[in-house]
């Protein structure tokens, strides 16, 4: 059985491991990349509902995870494949989630319940199979007693551990201090792809570890969890900022990016989570269509400028769907972010430019230091100032 904190309840059949399961219920609308879904640790503490109705087809291999592990709490389809065929899959669907503890289920009905969260909201639920069925009043019960997602500290849960390097792919152009809130695998490789050497940090870096690498730019990657939690990584982009170095973030990074410009952040009613949202540039009127995973946003003037403690910034990109904000940019200081996810491994690859940018950022930054270090300066002394001139 799936239960719903509001009491509806779904029937199906036991997939993956059995047993039980809590978390938040969301849907995901991508018609490819479950694996990545699965292996995304902004998912963390969540129950993933997918909307394609067939799920499996292509397998399991060991080239596509975004981690080491499945982050799910527990994972719901409507027709899961009975055999999986891709030359790269290493097993099915079925024994990786059995392999992983997921606890999941098959039900008709997939389509009910994500009409359902679009109505009543991302709600907490439970998934239950095997021993663990009891009675629905018990297991409503439980469900409610669960942690709901407000108010969930998570980004230190799933981050590293301990620093690690992502070497440039190539020749080395750029150092970048990329701070691990619950970073995907393919969001440094495509910056090594672009020559940059990543050092990625625990999700308790404070500005002064960053810093100390004297980084090109700094990065700061998805994650789960409420950002009105994260007073850390707000006060450590706060200080990347002070140092005039410049800044990209990504989904949760955005999120932390606003609250460091004095913005709020505010709960969707269900989320975007999938690779279809058509998100627009406010300044060339491009169109992209993103891949998403959140479920909370920044509140933010949508029209002209509005004053920072780090000067005037604007919102540069915004869900063509719902008018969220997905996108930050300060005017005066090299700084942006955006809501989505760029790397996207399953695709679409329409944002991949967004690296692009902030490799010329990161150029442009370099550029203002010479420039004042030549002017009469040693060089390296100093130019924090200059990097944010």
């Amino acid at each position: 059985m799936l239960v719903l904190e509001d009491g509806r309840v779904f029937h199906g059949t036991p997939y993956g491991a059995e047993g039980e399961t809590f978390g938040e219920m969301v849907f995901n609308t991508g018609m490819t990349g479950y694996q990545e879904t699965l292996t995304d640790p902004s998912y963390h503490r969540q129950i993933v509902a997918m909307t394609a109705p067939h799920i499996g087809n292509t397998g399991v291999n060991d080239e596509d995870p975004e981690s080491s592990r499945v982050w799910v709490s527990g994972y719901v389809v409507r027709e899961p494949a009975r055999v999986s065929s891709n030359w790269r899959a290493n097993r099915s669907l079925d024994d990786y989630l059995r392999e992983q503890g997921v606890v999941a289920i098959a039900i008709a009905g997939t389509r009910a319940l994500t009409r359902h969260l679009r109505e009543r909201g991302a709600m907490r639920a439970g998934v239950f199979s095997g021993a663990a069925l009891a009675p629905v009043e018990e297991l409503l019960e439980r469900v409610r007693r669960s942690p709901a997602m407000e108010g969930a500290d998570l980004a230190e849960a799933v981050s590293t551990a301990e620093p690690y390097v992502v070497p440039a792919v190539g020749a080395k152009r750029f150092t970048v201090a990329a701070v691990d809130l619950g970073i995907k695998a393919m969001t440094p490789h495509r910056m090594a792809e672009r020559g940059c050497e990543v050092h990625v940090l625990p999700a308790s870096s404070t500005a002064e570890d960053i810093l100390a690498l004297n980084p090109d730019g700094v990065f700061f990657s998805n994650g789960p969890g409420d950002p009105a939690t994260a007073d850390g990584p707000v006060e450590a982009v706060r200080g990347v900022l002070d140092s005039g170095t410049p800044f990209f973030g990504i989904c949760f990074g955005n999120q932390i990016f606003g609250r460091a410009l004095g913005l709020g952040t505010y709960k969707l009613r269900y989320g975007h989570r999938g690779v279809n949202q058509p998100v627009q540039d406010r300044r060339t009127g491009k169109v992209e269509i993103s891949a998403h995973n959140h479920g909370f946003a920044v509140r933010a003037p949508l029209e002209g400028t509005f004053d920072t403690p780090y000067g005037p910034a604007e919102v540069s990109h915004v869900n063509l769907n719902d008018d969220c904000v997905e996108g930050l940019r300060l005017l005066d200081r090299p700084a942006f972010s955006v809501q989505y996810h760029p790397e996207a491994a399953a695709g679409p690859h329409d944002s991949a430019g967004l690296f692009d940018g902030f490799c010329a950022l990161m150029e442009s930054a370099r550029g203002r230091v010479s420039v004042t270090a030549g002017a009469g300066e040693e060089p390296g002394a100093d130019t924090e100032g200059s990097k944010g001139a």
